[in-house]
């Protein structure tokens, strides 16, 4: 696991308890809920109620973009950080795989306004795709949290659902299938996409040809529907 900014044990800092400081432990597991798809190295941010990673109905950031696109979470994080915010890279430790789980444990003080949670991670295969958690208010009230994540699209790309190695902004095209199960030489399902702003992802078509087609991905593989991630956050003092 990469951690930026401060170390692990200040990751989520509550500011509801305002007489006398003491630690909190915040567990967050992070839960692929898909059949057939990966996630790139997830960001997990703690920030004030004025940062955001992303938001819908608005055009994606140039960071959000490389992001969605290419898996790219170090703008992002160094937005976080820059609004004082902090952040963990890649628990993981890499892709996580379909039916995968990823936990993070953290001890927290209070005394900060990073008391805000925000996840975010690209889905492969698809252009412009990923999972995300925007600002969920980290509650004051030990317990265990269950927050159902969906797939949203950035809508900086089309989805022609072509694998060919892309991924940097602006290149049309998907990275990489993981799991090694796409197809070739398919036509492309779409050149335009009407919905430009960061909104719910339609989801991938898919088809059944492995070697042409509109889609390179596997309609028995690669669909998929919301929610997308689970995240079970558990407070305790």
């Amino acid at each position: 696991m990469k951690l930026k900014s401060f170390a692990l044990s200040a990751l989520f800092a509550l500011p509801f308890f305002t007489t006398t400081a003491h630690a909190v432990e915040v567990t967050v597991k992070i839960q692929n809920l898909t059949h057939g798809i990966h996630f790139t190295p997830f960001l997990v941010a703690a920030h004030d109620d004025t940062t955001r990673l992303f938001q819908t109905g608005t055009n994606a950031s140039a960071n959000l973009q490389a992001m969605a696109e290419g898996g790219n979470i170090s703008g992002l994080s160094s937005d976080i950080q820059a609004a004082s915010g902090l952040v963990v890279e890649n628990p993981a430790g890499g892709l996580l795989a379909p039916g995968a789980s990823t936990t993070t444990s953290v001890i927290n003080t209070d005394g900060t306004n990073n008391n805000y949670l925000s996840i975010v991670a690209m889905l492969l295969p698809t252009n412009d795709g990923f999972a995300g958690l925007d600002s969920w208010k980290i509650p004051s009230e030990p317990g265990t949290y269950v927050v159902n994540i969906n797939a949203y699209d950035a809508g900086t790309e089309a989805n022609d659902e072509i694998v060919n190695g892309g991924g940097a902004p602006n290149t049309p095209g998907i990275p990489v299938a993981p799991g090694g199960n796409a197809g070739t030489n398919g036509t492309g399902v779409t050149t335009t996409e009407i919905n430009t702003y960061v909104h719910i992802h339609r989801g991938a078509l898919g088809d059944d040809d492995a070697t042409g087609g509109k889609s390179d991905l596997d309609n028995t593989i690669h669909r998929w529907l919301n929610p997308v991630v689970r995240a079970t956050i558990t407070v305790s003092e």
